[in-house]
């Protein structure tokens, strides 16, 4: 073929080099995170015999989750762990939540219950009665979860071991985890797990290659003596959301954060039930994010920016007919193809349904469009 005459079209020229450069940052994005996380493997460190498991503390807060602690809290309660006890923070439920946990804690004295009839919050969100329960434990090393969260397996019951693993070093303050979405056969599901799965993919990404920024609530560990030193929650109880991502963004470090991704590590939580509760949780999520430094926030664009400019250019090029529509089918094929083999290496190692890689392109482009509608979106929220 002849590409001469785009020395001359100065319009093909630019559209060609951010169609390529795009491509490129593309294919590096996909590398970097979902390959990363698929391929990440943890250098083992050798304990000495003399050493003993830590005592650990697992907090959680409830509010008319009696039906969720039912069927969720005795995997906690049941775990495979010599010394641990489990706070849950009863927070004005007037469900059923009482009467399960007066039945499980006369049953599982390693329960803890601590329990609000009065509102004393003077703030909206989970943050202050959190801050109780972490204040309640007794324990060190907390772990984070929550009441519609149960771990993955079910079996050996090994989830706190498997945790509390990241503490390799005495400087360890945060243990990020990895929680899935519980599979259905549904394109709604996918859906969420593959918005799940994304948001999940870029933290521990960032966190392998030692620029952690956040963390996921329902699975997360980290110090109370960090939270107690950093003064919890006091710098942002005026933001109703972010208790994991605000106080990990704010305190995790270089050589701080570890992460763990063994099978046994793993959570799932309930998928969300309606459209518009999948909105409001994707909403609560995103709303703490312009708390960011401005570098991290422009870190967090490049993959959005360059789907749309990849797209953008392709099309535009394709309408002008100045540059072959062979060469743009073969540059997106080879981007198609590159993000799936990356993602099917994230999905495979999360255990997340092969569904979602394969329809990840069609995903991204919806993300694409959704995410930016969702940034305009006002948050409806009852006091």
């Amino acid at each position: 073929m002849d590409f001469t005459y785009l020395l001359s079209d100065l319009y093909t020229q630019v559209l060609v080099a951010v169609l390529a450069v795009s491509l490129i940052l593309l294919c590096l994005y996909y590398g970097l995170v979902y390959l990363r996380v698929g391929r990440y493997r943890r250098t083992p460190v050798a304990k000495e015999p003399s050493e003993e498991l830590p005592p650990v503390s697992v907090v959680l807060t409830a509010q008319n989750d009696g039906e969720w602690l039912r069927a969720n809290l005795l995997y906690l309660l049941e775990q495979d762990y010599p010394d641990f006890e489990v706070v849950v923070v009863d927070y004005l439920s007037h469900d059923d939540t009482k009467f399960v946990l007066q039945v499980l804690s006369e049953n599982y004295k390693h329960l803890k219950v601590v329990t609000f009839r009065d509102d004393v919050n003077g703030f909206q969100g989970k943050k202050y009665p959190l801050s109780i329960g972490i204040r309640s434990a007794k324990n060190d090393i907390l772990l984070l979860a929550d009441p519609d969260c149960m771990p993955k397996d079910q079996e050996r019951f090994c989830w706190i071991r498997e945790m509390v693993a990241g503490y390799v070093h005495r400087h360890i303050d945060i243990v990020l985890g990895y929680c899935g979405i519980r599979p259905k056969a549904s394109l709604f599901n996918w859906l969420q797990q593959y918005d799940n799965l994304d948001y999940s993919t870029e933290y521990l990404a960032a966190a392998s290659l030692h620029r952690p920024f956040t963390g996921n609530g329902r699975n997360l560990s980290y110090r109370r003596s960090l939270f107690l030193n950093n003064n919890g929650f006091i710098y942002h109880y005026h933001e109703p959301d972010g208790a994991d991502d605000m106080f990990v963004n704010q305190n995790c470090r270089k050589h701080n954060t570890a992460l763990v991704l063994t099978p046994s590590s793993f959570t799932m939580a309930a998928p969300q039930p309606t459209l518009h509760d999948w909105r409001e949780l994707r909403l609560h999520r995103t709303r703490t994010h312009r708390y960011y430094k401005f570098g991290l926030k422009l870190r967090r664009m490049i993959r959005p920016l360059n789907v749309f400019l990849f797209y953008l250019t392709g099309a535009l090029l394709l309408a002008a007919g100045t540059f072959p529509w062979e060469l743009l089918a073969a540059l997106l094929v080879v981007k198609l193809a590159w993000q799936m083999v990356c993602m099917a290496q994230s999905t495979r190692r999360l255990d997340v349904r092969p569904a979602v890689y394969i329809l990840s392109p069609l995903f991204e482009i919806y993300f694409l469009l959704a995410n930016t509608i969702l940034s305009f979106s006002p948050l409806h929220r009852k006091k």
